[in-house]
């Protein structure tokens, strides 16, 4: 029996429809609609790089351009609808997610332990009692708050001080519950004084294969069509062993289907579908010009942006100046369902200016005047969301592809 089979651009209007790109951006900011919004994508990610917006705030604005940053606030510290933990990277999570968290807890806590011992961490499990019952006495604690009298090593950033790293495996562990940042220094407090009791861990049973099946399916929902190894990678709490074992079932079940997608370079690629996803999407996307944050969630996955869209994105920050391609920070632009561009802008905030150093055309794109108005629409828009005065640009600011 021949597979269904998906042409590129629906295969690429259904991806984006499910990480909310496909609609025009438009709609409600703040509070259900906003916690409605971060639901449907299954997460944030945070970020605390802050060239133009910090990675989070772009990644809802370019969604809800009625979005500003103490919407998210609001939402995570004072209404308490979202909890800070890991998928791939640190991340806002639904509150309602948190009862799936308990095996991240438990595996968090076992790869940690071997982990961090070896990476110049000695000391930080002899931290444990004394960092806790200080944050029993004295309240949520920051990093600077603990382990006053202890030296910080000399290999860089991550060479945590060992309290700071009892701190930061008790949150990954489930023992404390991150309730906020000042800035963007985690604040930590106990999980009983921050979680429903019931949810606490102790106070709830981990069935693991209750978890796998919810990780599973939530995320293929967010995906629309997936390998196993995608739909392991989505959260990065299963193993692809266990996403395999669990798309077998579906499969034996008829809950899933084997389908096949076309690329966007004309191969074909087969992957998994639940059996109602629809053969042709009615969605037209906005033709508006998008900039997307470097780590927006359609295009965490790499190798899958590149696959369905053709568009080949690194971000350069770890990389040497002098070996860099594009830049330091470089913002991805969508425009309708295609990736059009990469843009290298900075907010020069002593002189309220947002400054356009270049871009460059993906090869497919011809740049018109047309198109350049539409950026200029779309920039302007930045420029108010960052709380800018002006967008100035390079003289040489629009560069050939490469």
């Amino acid at each position: 029996m021949a597979l269904r089979r998906l042409d590129n651009k629906t295969a690429r209007t259904l991806f984006m429809d499910r990480h909310a790109l496909a609609e025009p951006p438009s709609g409600g900011a703040k509070g259900a609609d906003l916690l409605a919004l971060i639901y449907r994508l299954g997460f944030v990610q945070l970020d605390s790089i802050n060239t133009v917006a910090r990675a989070h705030d772009m990644i809802l604005y370019s969604r809800r351009p009625s979005y500003r940053t103490k919407n998210l606030k609001h939402l995570y510290e004072r209404d308490k609808a979202l909890f800070e933990h890991w998928t791939h990277d640190a991340a806002v999570i639904p509150m309602e997610f948190y009862r799936h968290w308990h095996l991240r807890f438990q595996r968090d806590a076992a790869l940690l332990k071997s982990r961090w011992k070896n990476w110049r961490r000695d000391g930080f499990e002899q931290q444990f009692a004394t960092v806790l019952q200080h944050i029993h006495d004295h309240g949520p604690v920051s990093s600077s708050d603990v382990g006053k009298d202890e030296k910080k090593g000399s290999g860089g950033w991550w060479d945590w001080h060992p309290s700071k790293t009892a701190l930061e495996f008790l949150w990954r562990s489930g023992a404390l519950t991150v309730i906020g940042r000042n800035g963007f220094q985690k604040r930590y407090d106990l999980t009983e004084r921050v979680i429903d009791t019931h949810l606490c861990p102790g106070n709830m049973v981990c069935d693991t294969k209750e978890t796998v099946d919810w990780l599973c399916n939530a995320a293929l929902d967010r995906l629309g069509f997936a390998t196993p190894g995608e739909l392991a990678a989505f959260w990065d709490t299963v193993s692809v062993s266990e996403a395999k074992d669990w798309c077998n079932k579906g499969l034996k079940q008829g809950i899933l289907e084997e389908i096949e997608i076309t690329c966007a370079d004309g191969g074909r690629r087969k992957l998994l579908a639940r059996p109602d996803l629809a053969e042709s999407d009615p969605l037209s996307p906005s033709g508006r010009i998008r900039v997307l944050s470097p780590f927006d969630p359609m295009l965490r996955d790499r190798n899958r942006a590149e696959r369905l869209f053709g568009f080949h994105y690194r971000i350069e920050v770890f990389v040497p100046a002098a070996k860099r391609t594009y830049g330091y920070y470089v913002f991805p632009l969508l425009e309708g369902d295609r990736m059009i561009g990469r843009i290298d802008m900075k907010a020069l905030r002593d002189r309220g200016v947002l400054f356009i150093n270049a871009l460059w055309p993906e090869r497919s794109v011809r740049w018109s005047d047309a198109r350049t108005r539409r950026l200029e629409s779309e920039l302007d828009r930045v420029r108010r969301f960052a709380g800018l005065d002006v967008v100035e640009f390079a003289a040489d600011w629009l560069k050939d592809p490469k």
